[in-house]
């Protein structure tokens, strides 16, 4: 397996582009190789796969577990999202900085989260799915939610904020001064 690495703004997160093999019939791509990443300096050990599908418009997030934190392999099988990741690691020089960036089938990029940021993303398509692999399971009680819209971060969401769905749960986001936010 061959992957192409890009870095992002914010130390940590990583694009993932798979080698693909297109023909006529369609397309193959290994999507996680364990010696293949490992080469490539990600030494994962994944314990969850998890699967979502969303309408447009739909806002997931910003997640986060402290403690039992997880790094997360994400990607789009069908459709497409403006994935986020915020940097909540105190001691980094990007704390509270964010990146966003289109994942789609038709790209077939793949971004690595490494422990220590909030993930959310926004449906850009309907009935789209959502995969991604985590490093820990999911812990309920220790997981927490960043609001989307606070102000102190200034995401910039491609899609105007009236025709975004939210739960309860992700409306009652905490402020980026008000998380617990990594060493």
């Amino acid at each position: 397996m061959q992957v192409n690495l890009i870095p992002c703004d914010i130390p940590g997160p990583v694009i993932i582009e798979p080698q693909v093999h297109e023909d006529p019939r369609g397309f193959f791509l290994e999507s996680w190789s364990a010696d293949a990443f490992r080469e490539a300096g990600f030494d994962a050990d994944f314990v969850q796969d998890n699967h979502s599908r969303s309408q447009r418009g739909v806002l997931r997030g910003l997640h986060f577990q402290n403690p039992m934190a997880q790094g997360k392999l994400v990607r789009v099988v069908n459709g497409a999202v403006f994935d986020v990741v915020v940097d909540l690691r105190w001691s980094s020089s990007s704390f509270g900085r964010w990146i966003g960036l289109e994942l789609s089938d038709q790209n077939r990029r793949m971004l690595w989260i490494p422990a220590g940021f909030a993930h959310g993303f926004l449906t850009l398509e309907d009935d789209t799915d959502f995969l991604y692999k985590c490093t820990a399971p999911y812990a309920p009680e220790h997981e927490h939610t960043l609001a989307w819209n606070d102000p102190a971060m200034g995401i910039e969401w491609p899609m105007d904020r009236s025709d975004i769905v939210i739960s309860e749960k992700d409306a009652r986001g905490l402020s980026l001064a008000e998380v617990p936010a990594f060493a």
